[in-house]
């Protein structure tokens, strides 16, 4: 007779600094989703006075029974729980705000079909984050799941379930805040990669939440629910999953073409002719109409937040638009942190996403979407003429590099800018950008700046390089890769990827 080995995984292996994400089932389980549940009741919920949770799930084939056994740990802490089913990551912030009570999406984003995860928030989508209690609840979860004691018993009565649909209401808040029924006609492409965004859109931008129609024709691609993603990753960070998109934006003549990633909390724009539109565009572009609409109300000092590696161009938008720019670290606890302390009205990342003190300071891709429709729709210049205006130098892109010795490459880095009388900063990594000319000549100044950020999880050193112009930037990037990787770069030797 042979003994079955119990194996408890290691939650510091996939519970990381703002969610968990592991692979399933050898990592996250419904054993451990059960646990993270209880923690969540015992360090969350109850401490903030909270007698509800609201669980939302994505597509993937483990989530539902994962949520499942979540919500058995929070009610069994004495905690009700309100199930919202399929739903968007933001769809899940929505409910968080709407009905103020701590919220868990189960999702693991862009991530490939082997892996699940959740993404925790307190009430009013407030995140729960390294310090803000994911490091105590994952030690409690990890308690409870090598069998220690010490736990009270479980709380009587037990907490109650409710099923509730808030699709309808999630679309109409947001038709709500981007008014797009005086747009002139618009095609667009959405590639939804068999994400979320296949139930999202035609609830928002549709009529399959009983809203009036837009004049909007959608040309869907890949809009059925699968979390075994059968065409391509859901992450339209990497150029290859947009090639299907610009590909169908050229042939049905669109005039904008949206991609979505898994769980639909970003959003990446292409124009008319299928070329991407950067997210610091985008975080430009959403700057201006939100410190317009603000300076409208009567607000006179409008704060836009974005991170250390947006685009120089975004703070210069937002000066021109009357705004303030706040400058902050990469992470959306970072920026959500940032915005609710100075009432941001806007925060944009080069990672496309997109927050809205409107939407309870957190991240939604489908209010951005709307913004660049109602953008597009109210005049009758193409996307490229309109996006033009917020991207205004030559970008790299994110280079990773696998570094070993981290610190020592960064080193050589800093020696090379001190070298050259550089600015320096170290907000988020090592930030630097080109010494002022003392010219009279303003031609003859250089203008350029890069950021190098080590990864949270893995040997490698991410490099972000803007120029004036390519020529700059190219020369730039090269000698940087060089420190970097200890050895030379060939000119033009580098696979650039957009933002």
């Amino acid at each position: 007779m042979t003994t079955k080995v119990v194996v408890v995984p290691v939650l510091t292996d996939f519970v990381k600094a703002y969610d968990v994400r592991g692979l399933v089932p050898e990592q996250l389980s419904p054993d451990v989703a059960r646990a993270l549940g209880i923690a969540f009741a015992e360090v969350v919920a109850i401490p903030d006075g909270k007698d509800r949770i609201v669980i939302g799930h994505d597509m993937r084939p483990s989530s539902p029974d994962l949520s499942a056994a979540f919500a058995d740990g929070v009610t069994g802490r004495g905690v009700d729980v309100t199930l919202i089913g399929l739903c968007s990551t933001d769809g899940l912030y929505y409910a968080s705000g709407a009905l103020d009570v701590p919220g868990a999406m189960f999702t693991a984003s862009h991530n490939p079909a082997r892996y699940n995860g959740i993404k925790l928030c307190r009430a009013a989508a407030k995140p729960v984050g390294q310090d803000t209690g994911l490091p105590e609840l994952r030690d409690l979860a990890q308690w409870l799941l090598d069998g220690r004691s010490g736990l009270p018993a479980a709380r009587t009565p037990p907490g109650t379930i409710e099923v509730r649909d808030m699709l309808g209401e999630y679309s109409a808040f947001l038709r709500g805040l981007v008014d797009l029924s005086d747009s002139r006609p618009l095609k667009l492409v959405v590639d939804a990669g068999n994400g979320m965004s296949g139930l999202t859109v035609p609830a928002v931008l549709g009529t399959a939440a009983g809203l009036p129609p837009l004049p909007l024709e959608i040309v869907p691609l890949y809009f059925e629910l699968d979390g075994s993603f059968p065409n391509h990753e859901a992450n339209p960070l990497d150029p290859a999953n947009l090639v299907d998109l610009q590909a169908a934006v050229r042939v049905h003549g669109a005039d904008v073409g949206l991609a979505f990633d898994g769980d639909a909390d970003r959003c990446f724009v292409v124009d008319a002719d299928g070329e991407p539109v950067s997210p610091s565009a985008i975080t430009g572009l959403v700057a201006a109409r939100e410190i317009g609409r603000a300076r409208s109300a009567g607000e006179h000092d409008v704060a836009i937040v974005h991170n250390a590696i947006s685009s120089a161009a975004v703070a210069e938008v937002v000066r021109e638009h009357g705004g303030t720019p706040i400058r902050t670290r990469v992470g959306h606890s970072f920026i959500k942190e940032e915005m609710a302390r100075t009432g941001a009205v806007f925060g944009g990342e080069h990672s496309a996403h997109y927050y809205f003190r409107d939407f309870w300071f957190a991240d939604t891709g489908m209010l951005a979407a709307l913004h660049v429709l109602a953008a597009l729709g109210e005049q009758d210049r193409p996307l490229a003429e309109i996006a033009h205006a917020y991207e205004r130098y030559a970008s790299s892109g994110e280079i990773n590099s696998t570094v070993e010795d981290q610190a020592s490459a960064v080193d050589r880095v800093r020696a090379w800018a001190v070298a050259r009388d550089a600015s320096i900063d170290e907000l988020d990594g090592l930030t630097v950008a080109a010494p002022e000319s003392e010219s009279e000549d303003e031609d003859e100044d250089e203008v350029w700046w890069f950021n190098v950020r080590a990864s949270n999880t893995e040997p490698l050193l991410r490099l972000n390089v803007e120029a004036s112009d390519r020529e700059t930037m190219t020369r730039i990037r090269d000698e940087v890769l060089g420190l970097i990787r200890g050895a030379t770069v060939p000119a033009g030797d580098v696979k650039e990827r957009r933002e």
